[in-house]
């Protein structure tokens, strides 16, 4: 894996596919058993955390809860005797960049979650690392506290320009912040690319089914290297033969009056205001999800026919 500087990596898999794990080896808290890590030119695989140039931001924002914000982000200054004045300098400059500057004399137990993690944030902004990593920055926040730190944090990239590795098990997140997307799967890199490559062109059925949300829609087929046929029922075309996974976006299928590819039974409906998401089971049993615009008309129970939207787009698995 290789990472540009200045770019904004997301490492994103399942609960223990390694993403913390490789970003403590980055951050020189883990042992590396084999391979070079190189920041910059240098190799740092023996080389202390504090040398290496990094800065870590923790999902449990691990301030110290009796020091003042002002000293919680000057402690690490302090302990490598950066001068006094300079201390001021980053810690003003970095409070003003994350809208903290009111909270400086405020102790840790009288701030919101939010504001901890800001506080974490400019912890590690004051050191003026070559690389800031972060791990799960967000996820001991609320639904509207994560949509606006996540903005936050996206700005911070554009104003810093400071190479960024985040690890996030929120797909949203990693599709919203990342210049480039890592996806992990027991410890072995699935895929790397832009959301959009990952989204548009997935690398196999673990990424199609990783990335996306609703995730794709995926059934059987046997393809005779002209089309494959479904076992839901109805064809695609495809050069493929023999047995082949068929995947299908949400969005991609839609509910038609005629020439159905197949037909489905309604399960649940899930109203979410911009779009209605609709379960369905096939005859033959398998599950699919159908992302609709009509809101009403829907009935659970209800035998739908389902084709393809125009200009769906058909992935191929083996």
């Amino acid at each position: 894996l290789d990472i540009q500087d200045g770019e904004f990596v997301v490492f994103v898999g399942p609960s223990g596919c390694g993403k913390s794990t490789l970003l403590r080896t980055i951050a020189g808290l883990e042992d590396i058993t084999s391979g070079d890590l190189k920041i910059g030119e240098r190799v740092v695989n023996d080389v202390r955390p504090s040398e290496r140039g990094v800065a870590m931001v923790f999902q449990t924002y691990a301030l110290y809860p009796h020091m003042t914000v002002r000293k919680n982000m000057a402690f690490g200054l302090m302990q490598v005797k950066t001068p006094k004045d300079e201390i001021e300098r980053r810690v003003n400059e970095a409070a003003k960049i994350l809208q903290i500057e009111d909270y400086l004399d405020r102790l840790p137990k009288n701030l919101s979650g939010g504001q901890r993690q800001r506080v974490a944030i400019g912890r590690a902004i004051v050191r003026e690392p070559d690389v800031f990593l972060f791990d799960e920055p967000l996820s001991n926040l609320d639904a509207a506290l994560r949509v606006q730190t996540r903005l936050e944090i996206a700005k911070l990239h554009e104003n810093l320009g400071t190479t960024m590795i985040y690890v996030t098990h929120d797909q949203v997140e990693a599709m919203t912040l990342a210049d480039r997307i890592v996806v992990l799967r027991d410890g072995i890199i699935e895929q790397v690319g832009t959301p959009k490559e990952l989204y548009d062109n997935p690398a196999n059925e673990f990424v199609a089914g990783f990335i996306g949300s609703p995730k794709m829609n995926f059934f059987d087929a046997t393809g005779d290297g002209k089309n494959l046929a479904l076992d839901a029922g109805g064809s695609v075309p495809g050069g493929q033969e023999g047995k082949v996974r068929v995947g299908i976006r949400p969005e991609d299928l839609e509910v038609v009056t005629a020439k159905p590819l197949f037909k489905a039974t309604l399960d649940v409906i899930e109203y979410l205001g911009e779009a209605t998401y609709l379960h369905l089971k096939t005859d033959n049993g398998e599950s699919l999800i159908l992302k609709s615009d009509e809101h009403e008309g829907y009935k659970t129970g209800a035998e739908l026919k389902i084709g393809l939207a125009p200009n769906a787009k058909v992935h191929f698995f083996s």
